[in-house]
């Protein structure tokens, strides 16, 4: 009987070692990996503020104004540079633009299946598709937002301009989340300009567009899933794909007029997806050395990707 209890008891004691032994390691375990995951996070962390020194240098060395958001849309670190600062907002107002087609079709006060007829008064230079129709061409609301997106067709945007309206399309603007971007003269309607009129945006205002049609938060998901995809068959990739690998996923639009250039987008990687938005004024008569500024903004941001571990 005494032999028995004591075999028992062994037995018992046996367990719980075991079972000590077997929590223990799974608590070591689980330290080990919160700590190899902090280890990883530290490195990131150094790596992230080593971009932004980088990125400081390089645009202090650039002649111009320069607004830059970057942001990591995992972690949502964030590097900017003059967000909130007004720049000439160029093409990137087409997207905005689309967007608020989007609203005032969700308000019933346009129909996306609706002809629109295009106007001589319309048709103006920078317009690679509908500068080549004959003015009363016809073409849907909807058909019209690929070539204003995807080719930056200026013709198709003051078409939109026209039937939206200025004081609609800035009302949207503010709906839509923006705080600083407007709409008062048509595409390349530089006597305007000269009168004081001028279409603004910010580095900050776009990042905030881009992330949540990327999120899906604009509008509703249907909507943004479009913009999404209308952005992703970007034409002219002269600037943030650029020096990019070849294949490499981007949904971006940019903008061109002179002395101002932009290209504000999100690129897709197999290691994290960044939103970058890089606006620029400056004295670059032909804009090839801001073209190549952008480019290498991104490429600095994309090897910071490539090389986490």
């Amino acid at each position: 009987m005494i032999l028995r209890t004591k075999i028992i008891l062994l037995l018992l004691f046996s367990v719980v070692l075991c079972a000590g032994v077997f929590f223990s390691y799974k608590i070591y375990r689980k330290y080990q990996a919160v700590r190899e995951e902090q280890v990883i996070l530290e490195r990131r962390r150094a790596a992230w503020s080593h971009l932004e020194r980088a990125l400081q240098n390089k645009i202090r060395n650039f002649r111009g104004t320069v607004g830059l958001v970057i942001e990591d849309l995992n972690t949502e670190w964030e590097i900017s540079f003059n967000k909130d600062t007004l720049i000439p907002s160029a093409s990137l107002v087409k997207v905005p633009l689309m967007l608020a087609c989007f609203y005032a079709a969700d308000d019933g006060k346009i129909n996306l299946g609706d002809e629109v007829h295009i106007k001589p008064s319309e048709i103006v230079a920078g317009s690679k598709e509908l500068g080549n129709k004959a003015s009363g061409s016809a073409f849907t609301v909807e058909e019209l937002f690929r070539p204003m997106i995807t080719e930056s067709d200026n013709t198709a945007a003051n078409a939109l301009i026209n039937l939206l309206g200025f004081d609609a399309s800035n009302g949207y603007f503010k709906r839509m989340g923006l705080k600083n971007t407007n709409i008062s003269r048509k595409m390349l309607d530089f006597s305007k300009r000269r009168e004081g009129e001028e279409n603004y945006t910010t580095a900050q205002d776009m990042a905030y567009l881009l992330e949540g049609l990327y999120h899906e938060s604009i509008l509703n998901k249907d909507v943004s899933k479009k913009c999404m995809e209308l952005l992703g068959q970007q034409k002219i990739n002269d600037r943030i794909p650029k020096k990019l690998p070849r294949g490499t996923i981007v949904a971006h639009k940019t903008g061109l007029e002179k002395y101002v250039c932009h290209d504000a987008g999100i690129v897709f990687t197999d290691k994290g997806n960044f939103l970058i938005c890089v606006l620029t004024k400056h004295n670059d008569k032909f804009s090839r050395s801001t073209k190549k500024f952008i480019s290498d903004v991104t490429l600095l941001t994309y090897n910071y990707y490539r090389d986490l571990y």
